[in-house]
């Protein structure tokens, strides 16, 4: 056989495995909304960069191939310019199943792009384990999972829910940083609704039980929803615009843009009634660059706002109370979600800026069963154990406990601003007012003037930022207008912050 006749080999060969599982899946594939693995990868890259490896790996019978691929492909290219590596299960082939290679093919990518310090991305659409290999599959689950601790922290790693993803197939994805899901889909579980109703007699469907929705909202297990695999796309892009290829590099730099709006209309989004709602997100978007905030898990425990924005071109983490929900008050959940996001943050030299009105703890025997001590500690150790450069503002409301874990001083923010609105106190006036004054309001002719008139005295006295200021806890009460150009001022000076701590292996995360 002469050079011309092993290169048309190798093209019908390359053909016949790029066809994945032949036109009547595809079709399949596409007529349940889904585009293939390799069309997937088209629209995510940079066109014409993306560079396939391991392509052949499979069936060394190469005149009979039975699972071309191996229901996956692999490779890199570039996202905006800079290198990424994915993994894409190809549904067309054998359900995108994980044998034995297919794994081999998935940690070969981890393993590079640890080594060449790359973000990874795999977009998931799979059946699950292929059950004719038995524990050679099994194995390769444990060999990704390994992989994703391993890299945790080195490089970011995303993953793409674009179809089923069941039993340990979920547990990848549940290892990385961040995953995205497809309505409609896109569903995750343990255990699939027969197996549930087998067991427990509950019916439920698919999309109930693991769909997107019930992650992004009930579960907490995603954190970004999107209607169709290009807008997912889209998204994946656009958070990758904020973070550094791997943990020792930084976020790119864009060009400064002012936020939309005047800075004159922060002046009236917190409302003088202290006990009224208002979207802390206005007020983000009146300091950010373009007003543009990457909200992260926006529909799950939506009394704390976690995102990803930009100060001046540079990127950061921003996390605030939100008193449109349970009056900003930190519960199990939020507690959560800041605390996964400050660790994400702190491991991709992002910095933290934090926007504080907080009632409080939430209150009640459901949270204190559910362990909101060793919930809310996440918190406490999440600040406490990020160096990166970390400046709060205070509100309005900063009381007791919930002031400590929203990055206070103690905690060693670098810098910690409060607007004059701001009400840094142990509790309450009203609360503090029926302990301190109990006897005085119980003896009063009109106990409810008495209660009113003290609550006034205290809140005029001690609900006020000038305290925590004359005692150091607060470096400066600001004009809102001003917050902007004080924020990027910080950050700068902020810029070369070193912080060593204490050398170990590892800490005890309160999980």
């Amino acid at each position: 056989m002469g050079m011309q006749d092993k290169l048309e080999q190798l093209n019908q060969l390359r053909q016949q495995i790029q066809a994945g599982g032949g036109p009547k899946r595809v079709e399949k594939q596409h007529a349940t909304g889904k585009m293939t693995a390799r069309e997937r990868i088209d629209m995510l890259f940079d066109a014409g960069t993306f560079v396939e490896i391991n392509t052949f790996a499979g069936d060394p019978d190469i005149s009979n191939l039975k699972n071309p691929g191996e229901g996956v492909v692999t490779g890199y290219g570039l996202i905006d310019g800079r290198k990424v590596y994915v993994f894409a299960q190809d549904f067309t082939v054998a359900g995108g199943s994980l044998g034995a290679i297919h794994a081999a093919k998935i940690c070969r990518v981890l393993d590079l792009a640890m080594k060449t310090g790359a973000p990874v991305i795999g977009l998931n659409d799979s059946g699950g384990a292929r059950i004719q290999e038995g524990v050679d599959a099994l194995n390769g689950y444990g060999e990704i999972f390994f992989r994703n601790t391993i890299a945790s922290g080195v490089i970011p790693q995303l993953s793409v829910i674009m179809g089923p993803s069941a039993g340990g197939a979920v547990y990848s994805p549940a290892l990385t940083d961040f995953i995205f899901m497809v309505q409609g889909t896109g569903q995750m579980f343990i255990t699939g609704p027969q197996v549930i109703k087998a067991v427990t007699g509950e019916e439920v469907s698919m999309e109930t039980l693991g769909g997107a929705l019930t992650h992004n909202q009930t579960s907490g297990v995603a954190h970004f929803i999107a209607e169709n695999e290009a807008g997912c796309l889209a998204m994946v892009r656009l958070l990758l615009s904020y973070l550094p290829s791997n943990n020792l590099e930084e976020a790119p730099c864009y060009q400064p843009v002012e936020p939309p709006g005047d800075p004159a209309e922060l002046l009236n989004i917190i409302p003088d009634n202290p006990n009224q709602a208002y979207d802390v997100r206005k007020i983000i978007r009146l300091i950010v660059d373009g007003g543009e905030l990457l909200e992260v898990q926006p529909l799950y425990a939506r009394n704390g706002v976690v995102g990803f924005a930009r100060l001046n071109g540079q990127a950061v983490g921003v996390i605030a109370n939100q008193p449109e929900f349970l009056a900003g008050c930190l519960d199990i959940n939020v507690s959560d979600k800041i605390s996964r996001f400050v660790r994400f943050c702190d491991a991709f030299n992002l910095p933290l800026l934090t926007f504080m009105d907080v009632p409080g703890f939430l209150p009640g025997t459901a949270q204190e069963y559910g362990g909101i001590i060793r919930h809310g500690a996440k918190m406490l150790y999440a600040y406490s154990e990020a160096t990166v450069p970390k400046i709060t503002i205070i509100l309005r409301k900063a009381y007791g406990g919930a002031y400590l874990a929203m990055c206070s001083s103690s905690l060693r923010a670098d810098a910690v601003f409060a607007w004059p609105s701001a009400e840094i106190a142990v509790m309450g006036p009203e609360g503090a007012v029926n302990i301190i004054h109990r006897n005085e309001i119980a003896g009063a002719d009109n106990p409810m003037e008495a209660r009113a008139r003290l609550t006034a005295e205290y809140r005029d006295k001690f609900a006020n930022p000038y305290i925590a200021c004359a005692r150091g806890y607060v470096e400066d009460v600001i004009d809102p207008r001003d917050t902007r150009a004080r924020l990027i001022a910080t950050l700068q000076s902020l810029s070369t912050k070193r912080e060593t701590r204490p050398a170990k292996k590892h800490g005890n995360l309160p999980l």
